[in-house]
């Protein structure tokens, strides 16, 4: 089983990402998925196979479950003018047709949990991205009330985390108003519906673009690269919590002797397959349908 590490798509040359790479077709683009995985800020030399299907995947469930504007248009690559000789195989299950739209430069973060970045701020100054709150809270606790923390959106490196106001400077008073509402409402929604399905959403990122002069959700949304997921028959407060994720990644990373400035080792085959598994267990719980590249 042999991972996507690149998409090549003849006489197009793609915008590349940590993970996806963006073919633009005039009014549409297609992004395709690729199998690579991030860690530290650092693209890793061996990919997890049918990692790009889970997000691409859970993205399509969203989009239809959530009914709200957005930009997924098929889920059929064919449906865009591909050079003649493209492989679609290597596309199928990994890709999306979307509208093409004016970004706005803002990660929507809404944090349900005290986790991450939000636990290591809180601890020094009882605040999250500025936002006081309660006294006495433990990692990995549940917030009082889910809380936005929107963050600039880096091309290479960490998003950084801003104020409220700050993004209210950036993009306008009313659209910023506009943007943490929406976020809120699918979080809250999507939230309940994890719940149900026995996982916890800790935290999540949302991206939006303007159609004619309508807001919608595009990019990947509410999947194991983009949110943090928690096994709710396992939560336990007070500490870190296994998730569906890449910190099995992560936490093998730390065991080896990679300075993290230097390119990254290769992962070993287990650690490979022991991610590969989360991604889709987290896929199988969330839709209650067997991932079909199984």
């Amino acid at each position: 089983m042999k991972p996507l590490l690149q998409s090549e798509i003849p006489s197009h040359i793609p915008i590349r990402g940590k993970v996806r790479d963006v073919y633009d077709f005039g009014d549409r683009l297609l992004i395709v998925a690729t199998d690579r995985i991030s860690a530290f800020d650092w693209i890793l030399p061996t990919g997890i196979p049918d990692k790009g299907r889970v997000l691409t995947q859970l993205s399509r469930f969203w989009f239809d479950l959530l009914q709200v504007p957005h930009h997924l248009l098929s889920m059929n690559p064919a449906e865009v003018a591909l050079p003649e000789g493209t492989d679609v195989g290597v596309l199928e299950g990994r890709s999306m047709v979307v509208r093409k739209t004016k970004v706005f430069p803002i990660e929507c973060v809404v944090r349900g949990y005290l986790s991450g970045s939000g636990w290591k701020e809180y601890k020094s100054s009882q605040t999250v991205c500025g936002l006081s709150l309660p006294s006495g809270l433990r990692e990995s606790d549940r917030l009082p009330e889910p809380i936005f923390t929107p963050a600039t959106k880096a091309e290479t490196g960490h998003d950084e985390n801003i104020s409220f106001e700050r993004m209210s400077t950036i993009i306008g008073n009313q659209q910023a108003d506009r943007l943490r509402e929406f976020s809120m409402q699918v979080y809250s929604k999507a939230a309940d519906y994890a719940k149900a399905r026995g996982i916890i959403i800790a935290d999540t990122k949302f991206e939006f673009g303007v159609v004619n002069d309508t807001i919608i959700l595009i990019d990947e949304v509410l999947t194991p690269d983009s949110s943090r997921f928690w096994p709710a028959d396992q939560f336990s407060p007070g500490k870190s919590q296994p998730s569906f994720d890449k910190q099995f990644v992560r936490d093998w990373l730390e065991t080896t002797t990679w300075d993290k400035n230097s390119p990254p080792p290769a992962l070993p085959d287990n650690v490979v397959t022991g991610t590969r598994d989360k991604y889709i267990e987290a896929y199988e719980r969330l839709t209650g349908t067997t991932f079909p590249w199984k």
